[in-house]
């Protein structure tokens, strides 16, 4: 397809609305884009167990996922960027003096290093998705991690902000910031997906609403933030289109031609 493009997507608040429901005007938007030989991409900062019936229903198998650090390109792992293990450890045991626990996570799945707490319960809840971290405190041992959750009130990681530089906080809830390796993102991500695709940056489109999208917007020729956007989301991107639940996805598709 000679105008063949790429459109990455964010899920929570751009594909999904906050009740994590598809909007059928954007699953219809994103088989026409299929059907017009685009290529379509999931960007998220989730990790891949937590959004596979996601990429079923839209037949989805290229994706950028714990924010950049585990990327898939037509069903096969392209790059990989997991945590320092030694220094997650340390980390780990300064949470656990701080009453702040840790889940760690690899492709496959995801263990706690306590048996419970309200601050994983309250903040994982909002995920809506049937997979809840299980108790493992030694999961971290002898396989790559491509991310962990650390569990703090705002602003309480700027103590590991500072006592752990090798690592990057990105937080997703007032209760839980995404630990991944020092310059890891989805714009990194990204890069590794268009390197093998070799379509041009003015064909490369971009959807997101959060924080951890700041980065993607940023790289990516023709970003769009969402309605619902964080005011400096939308500073970052060249476009804004309406909210995820007044089909922005649909609206900001036919805005830049797309559809």
């Amino acid at each position: 397809m000679k105008n063949r493009s790429v459109i990455f997507f964010d899920i929570d608040g751009t594909l999904l609305t906050h009740d994590k429901e598809l909007p059928p005007l954007t699953k219809e938007s994103i088989f026409k884009l299929k059907k017009y030989g685009h290529e379509v991409v999931i960007s998220t900062g989730r990790a891949p167990f937590m959004f596979e019936e996601l990429r079923e229903e839209l037949a989805i198998h290229t994706f950028v996922s714990y924010n950049g650090q585990y990327v898939v390109l037509d069903g096969e792992v392209i790059y990989t960027n997991p945590l320092n293990i030694s220094s997650l450890e340390k980390l780990t045991e300064t949470g656990l003096r701080n009453n702040h626990p840790v889940v760690f996570m690899d492709h496959e799945d995801m263990k706690a290093n306590v048996a419970e707490h309200a601050y994983i319960k309250e903040s994982m809840d909002t995920l809506k998705i049937n997979r809840f971290p299980s108790f493992d405190p030694e999961y971290y041992k002898g396989r790559e991690l491509y991310q962990s959750l650390l569990f703090c009130p705002e602003g309480e990681e700027k103590q590991y902000q500072q006592a752990f530089p090798e690592f990057d906080f990105v937080r997703w809830h007032p209760l839980s910031v995404d630990v991944i390796p020092k310059g890891g993102s989805k714009a990194k991500g990204i890069e590794q997906v268009v390197k093998e695709l070799k379509i041009p940056d003015e064909r490369h489109y971009a959807f997101g609403d959060g924080l951890n999208d700041i980065e993607m917007l940023s790289i990516v020729e023709n970003s769009v933030a969402m309605g619902n956007a964080v005011e400096k989301v939308k500073r970052v991107a060249k476009h804004v289109t309406k909210r995820v639940d007044e089909n922005g996805i649909f609206h900001g598709l036919k805005m830049l031609g797309l559809l």
